[in-house]
């Protein structure tokens, strides 16, 4: 009888031991969202408006915007060959350390205001990206191998809850406590704390990822990584849909980086707004997306996942010709509305057609790298083009006699990206198909997902839930 308890004894010490590294590394996950979301509610809304302060020229802001994503699509393309040679954990709890710092740098950079500043927080820009897309592959991987499956919805349902209520708070805050400080002729003062917070967020969520637990801490070193992955890239490439796919995608999000970066401009030089009113402006467009994502998920459910990104293409290039007829701060608040309507169709349509159309088994993963490192450089393009344009906008504005009409040379970035936007969807739409639908995750799981968002391009959804293939439909 011994023979038998001993082992039924272990096997329930087993288990108990991983329930209780899973109940508490679990939670430690949870609290490490709130604290990572202080960081990333300040990169992704107030980046635009730093460079501003910091006296960024038109060209500047081109650069703010491309390089960084260049080089964060560059930086997790070689992830897993780096990754490969330190633990899992190690490496990422290190990447986020070193964000950490880069974030407290920018802080310092507003304090300090050195020769060349907005260079310099262009390169930490930079390595901002770059470390938080070394970091992306082996957290969804880390996270992939601890949350059961049957708990994924509620455990990401309530981690992006605790990461908008965090990512919204201190959104509002900041503008809060930059429109005091430049109450004052403070402002440096307000980015500086702002940056600050930041930063101690980042250093709290990576002593968090150091108290969780990794059940596979090291991933075995990989030979030959580029060439293979090469290899996949040239595979997908040949799949004529998916290659539609991805240049409308990628030129999409190309003419769309063209304008971004001047929406800030617009609404902080030409239109005066206060921060918070930049907030809110901003917050507009991103409420509305959350919103308005299950609107568009039940939409395509019933119609397909071609038409929304048919009605959303079409409306997209609309949104920067609309700024043109009015400041009225009303107005620009329902503009955002709109963009926000438009925007959260557009990404999840794209995210499900994605799914939908690469070839039956094949791997997910190398896919949505290959459009994610193509739409990046895309963007650096569309950003330096937006740059160059906005630099000549106002002589071509005299030169034209179009400045009797014109008010702001900002619209003549707005007025060609609006064309650029509606010739992409031009070709795209004969071009489309619509694919065979296949098991997907359900869209509260995908929404659940959200990584980060922008009033400009939308929200960016997480592929965790995508890349989990199901036993005889995948």
């Amino acid at each position: 009888m011994g023979s038998h308890v001993a082992p039924t004894a272990l096997t329930c010490a087993r288990r108990s031991a991983r329930n209780l590294w899973l109940r508490c590394t679990l939670r430690r996950s949870q609290q490490e969202a709130v604290a990572s979301s202080m960081m990333t509610a300040t990169s992704d809304n107030f980046f635009n408006a730093y460079a501003i302060f910091l006296g960024a020229s038109l060209a500047q802001m081109g650069f703010v915007t491309g390089l960084p994503q260049l080089f964060g699509a560059l930086s997790q393309l070689v992830s897993v060959w780096l990754a490969s040679h330190f633990s899992r954990r190690g490496f990422i709890v290190c990447c986020a350390t070193l964000q950490a710092v880069v974030v407290l740098a920018m802080g310092a950079l507003a304090a300090f205001r050195p020769d060349h500043a907005v260079w310099i927080f262009i390169a930490l820009a930079v390595g901002y990206h770059g470390f938080i897309n070394l970091i992306q592959p082996h957290w969804r991987a880390w996270m992939g191998s601890i949350v059961p499956e049957r708990r994924r919805g509620t455990f990401f349902a309530a981690r992006t809850r605790l990461t908008m209520g965090a990512s919204l708070s201190v959104f509002f805050i900041g503008g809060g406590i930059l429109t005091f400080t430049d109450s004052l002729q403070m402002a440096w003062l307000g980015f500086t704390l702002l940056f600050s917070i930041a930063a101690m967020g980042r250093f709290v969520s990576a002593w968090l990822l150091l108290q969780m637990h990794d059940p596979e801490p090291r991933a075995a070193k990989q030979r030959g990584v580029f060439i293979q992955t090469i290899r996949n890239f040239r595979g997908a490439w040949k799949d004529k849909t998916f290659r539609q796919y991805s240049l409308f995608v990628a030129s999409m999000q190309a003419m769309v980086a063209i304008s971004a970066p001047f929406f800030a401009v617009y609404m902080l030089e030409d239109l005066h707004f206060s921060y918070i009113e930049f907030v809110l402006a901003s917050v507009a467009s991103i409420a509305t997306q959350f919103v308005t994502l299950k609107f568009w998920g039940r939409f395509s459910d019933q119609f397909g996942n071609r038409l929304v990104m048919i009605i959303t293409s079409c409306m997209i290039p609309s949104l920067p010709l609309l700024w043109l007829f009015s400041d009225n701060y009303l107005y620009i608040l329902l503009i955002q509305a709109f963009s926000g309507l438009a925007w959260s169709g557009f990404t999840l349509s794209t995210a499900n057609y994605l799914y939908d159309i690469r070839p039956f088994r094949s791997d997910f993963a190398t896919y949505a790298a290959l459009q994610a490192s193509l739409s990046a450089g895309f963007v650096f393009v569309g950003a330096m083009v937006g740059g160059t344009i906005a630099s000549h906008a106002a002589d071509f504005l005299v030169w034209s006699g179009w400045n009797t009409w014109l008010s702001s040379p900002i619209f003549v970035v707005f007025l060609v990206s609006t064309i650029l936007r509606a010739f992409v969807t031009l070709w795209f739409i004969p071009r489309s198909v619509e694919p065979k639908v296949r098991p997907r995750p359900q869209l509260l799981q995908l929404i659940f997902r959200i990584r980060g968002f922008n009033a400009i391009s939308g929200v960016s959804l997480d592929w965790l839930t995508v890349v989990k293939r199901r036993k005889n439909n995948d």
